[in-house]
């Protein structure tokens, strides 16, 4: 019997790889043409009307669990919205049009349009609140890092595993006045600090290849729809990650329950985050560590996509040149 996972249900298609590639494609080159123009809404706002006309051509009835928050704040991609054409398979979808507006405002690296898919109910239904969390990629015992563990004991325990020194890990954190004492307890025990300014789903992601990164671990606080969206990724790279929604006022709290959420100090484990089969995808907006940005030529537009998926632990860089320009085009 293979050891790879099975799907509960043989409902995601692999029909869905290249029609989840060309929702992000979308998203990411209408955001990229703002990129740099100091305009964080405006670019978010193209983002999500390009991808919300590409998900409603889908053969999907889907629900979005994550998304640009709850109706009353968000016009388009609110959680609870249906997209897709309305017959097929039943998914949840989790989505970031435009992760990271502030980078693609200033044109920094790592902003990406980002999109999970998974079998309905397979992705937490989590409000637009923060998260604490700590990731890890593949390769390590499991639970090794805990959340609730103090940060030198989880970087001691990293290192162990690891067969080095404290001294030769890398933790990538949020650059963040609360993450002050973070930072501070993670210097202590010898090891590096990198510094983000947002960009917490890629962040997670980066830990999965610390060669080429750098990165070791991810920890601190950060949003809890990205949470999902990277519990997601890792669902489908392999990794361990750990996640606590911050539920510190009764407003929250009285959300939270409305959306399902029984226990307001849980715990949450990968699979909890994101079960079932899953896909991922993530297109670069600016050019970053992950995924190149979004090319603008004479005869077309390139894009770089990263798409995953759970089931077969299968990843695929996709790099596309559309020399349709039109097709980009608002209607």
């Amino acid at each position: 019997m293979s050891t790879i996972e099975k799907p509960r249900s043989a409902v995601l298609e692999r029909i869905l790889t290249l029609e989840v590639v060309r929702v992000t494609e979308r998203a990411a080159v209408a955001a990229a043409r703002l990129r740099g123009r100091g305009d964080e809404k405006a670019a978010d706002q193209a983002a999500v009307d390009a991808m919300r006309r590409e998900l409603n051509v889908l053969p999907i009835d889907g629900v979005v669990v994550i998304g640009e928050g709850e109706r009353d704040e968000a016009p388009m991609l609110y959680i609870g919205e249906t997209v897709g054409t309305g017959g097929g398979v039943k998914v949840d979808i989790a989505l970031d049009p435009l992760e990271g507006t502030t980078l693609c405002a200033k044109n920094q690296p790592n902003s990406l349009a980002v999109l999970a898919i998974a079998e309905r109910g397979g992705l937490l239904n989590a409000p637009d609140v923060y998260m604490d969390k700590i990731a890890i990629g593949p390769g390590y015992p499991k639970g090794v890092v805990d959340l609730d563990a103090t940060p030198a004991e989880n970087i001691k325990a990293l290192a162990k595993a690891k067969g080095v020194a404290p001294e030769d890990i890398t933790a990538l954190i949020m650059d963040r006045p609360r993450h002050a004492a973070l930072i501070e307890a993670v210097r202590a025990t010898g090891a590096a600090v990198q510094l983000i300014s947002d960009g917490d789903v890629a962040g997670v992601i980066h830990t999965t290849e610390p060669e080429e990164t750098g990165v070791d671990i991810y920890l601190g606080i950060g949003g809890a729809p990205e949470g999902v969206l990277a519990a997601a990724a890792l669902r489908c790279i392999g990794g361990q990650m750990q996640g606590r929604l911050i539920l510190d006022t009764e407003e929250k709290r009285a959300r939270a329950k409305r959306m399902g959420i029984a226990e307001a100090d849980k715990k949450y484990e990968m699979h909890e985050l994101a079960s079932g089969d899953v896909y991922f995808a993530a297109t670069g907006v600016t050019d970053g560590s992950l995924l190149s940005g979004v090319r603008f030529g004479r005869h077309g537009v390139s894009t770089e996509t990263l798409v995953m998926r759970s089931a077969t632990r299968t990843k695929r860089w996709i790099k596309a040149v559309h020399p349709l320009v039109e097709k980009f085009r608002t209607e």
